[in-house]
């Protein structure tokens, strides 16, 4: 006999936390540095090498991560950066913080990431840069992206908050092609600090300045009253690295787990009328799963859907909103359909339950709650 259905919450998101990572904490306890020690040293000097790259800077932030990358690349007032719509805020706020402005350019259909047609269209005179988003982990269009780049002289930030282990289209790692690139390590992301960001650089003097500004422009000899330039207190804590660390070591591990997740999904969704689900892979390029986002029919009523499924236990989310009509940046000029197909994306887009220790119960549970609600 079956036992009673399952009735515990399911979350959207959950970290894998586990004894490595209060081991390693413990460990940076016990050792009395707690910033700016070798625990930091090494989480960076780790990442790097997962990722296939020279030299990473740890951040504590994705968004600092950002603001970091803007001032690295000069662009200020006067500049205009193309970006996309359907993003986070920070993708966008990034830029205001050093007095540019975001010019937005509709998404493709199907990744929801930057339309190359559509930034060669918007880029003009005070074009200085892009800023393209691996939303929700598949790879944006770099080779197409970068050749526009190329033609015009523009810098390019890579935001691949969402895609750590993504491949691209010319099967690189995402972070990997000596743009500036921007990982996070929010509780909800394919590995986390708690909170934490890291950033890729192109080069060891843009490190050098990366890691100057990130702690209050001090200069390299660590001298307590130099300052060499303006900085922030942009650091990350060494007990958030202690956790990268422990994270790092089962990446792939958690990364697989993911995979096997959203294949459920898949199944579990397949032939549910009025639901869409999102790519894995194209060719070559891999999507590394963050969260599982479906498109819902147009017809269906979604804040419905998701008031629905929480009574019965499961968190649902919107996702994401349109960032160009967000108060703050709709100050800039924009409305209301100028970006058809981001606007019809956020309209209609669903995030379901996802993290790697969902079991099969409760992916079949989430499925059979979706479709009973939509019926």
């Amino acid at each position: 006999m079956g036992g009673p259905p399952e009735t515990d919450p399911i979350p959207l998101a959950k970290p894998e936390i586990g004894d490595r990572e209060k081991e390693l904490a413990l460990e940076v306890l016990r050792s009395g540095r707690l910033s700016l020690g070798p625990m930091g040293e090494r989480f960076e000097r780790e990442f790097a090498t997962w990722l296939g790259v020279d030299d990473a800077v740890a951040v504590s932030s994705g968004t600092t991560a950002l603001h970091l990358g803007v001032r690295a690349l000069g662009w200020g007032p006067g500049d205009e950066v193309l970006t996309s719509p359907f993003s986070f805020v920070a993708s966008a706020n990034c830029l205001l913080y050093e007095g540019a402005r975001p010019v937005f350019c509709d998404v493709d259909p199907v990744t929801l990431n930057l339309d190359p047609s559509a930034v060669e269209a918007a880029a003009g005179e005070r074009s200085a840069g892009i800023l393209p988003i691996h939303i929700f982990g598949f790879p944006a269009a770099m080779p197409e992206l970068e050749a526009i780049a190329a033609n015009r002289g523009l810098g390019i930030v890579e935001d691949a908050c969402e895609a750590l282990g993504a491949v691209d289209s010319e099967g690189r790692r995402v972070g990997t092609r000596g743009n500036l690139a921007i990982f996070a390590f929010y509780a909800n992301k394919q590995m986390t600090t708690g909170e934490g960001g890291m950033i890729v650089a192109p080069g060891p003097e843009a490190a050098a300045r990366l890691r100057s500004e990130r702690n209050q422009g001090r200069a390299p000899d660590m001298g307590w009253l130099d300052h060499d330039r303006l900085g922030f207190n942009y650091r990350l804590s060494d007990l958030a690295a202690a956790l990268g660390v422990a994270q790092l070591e089962k990446l792939d591990a958690m990364l697989q787990r993911r995979v096997a997740v959203a294949s459920l999904y898949e199944e579990g969704l397949a032939g549910l009328e009025g639901v869409t689900s999102p790519i894995a892979a194209r060719g070559v390029e891999r999507r590394s799963w963050f969260v599982y986002v479906v498109r819902l029919s147009d017809e269906a009523d979604r804040d419905a859907i998701v008031d629905d499924l929480a009574e019965q236990g499961i968190a649902s989310k919107a996702y994401l909103p349109c960032i160009h009509l967000i108060p703050h940046l709709r100050e800039l000029g924009y409305e209301e359909g100028q970006f058809p197909v981001a606007e019809a994306a956020s309209a209609h887009s669903l995030a379901l339950p996802f993290f790697p220790s969902m079991t099969e119960s409760q992916i079949a549970r989430v499925c059979e709650a979706l479709a009973e609600s939509l019926s």
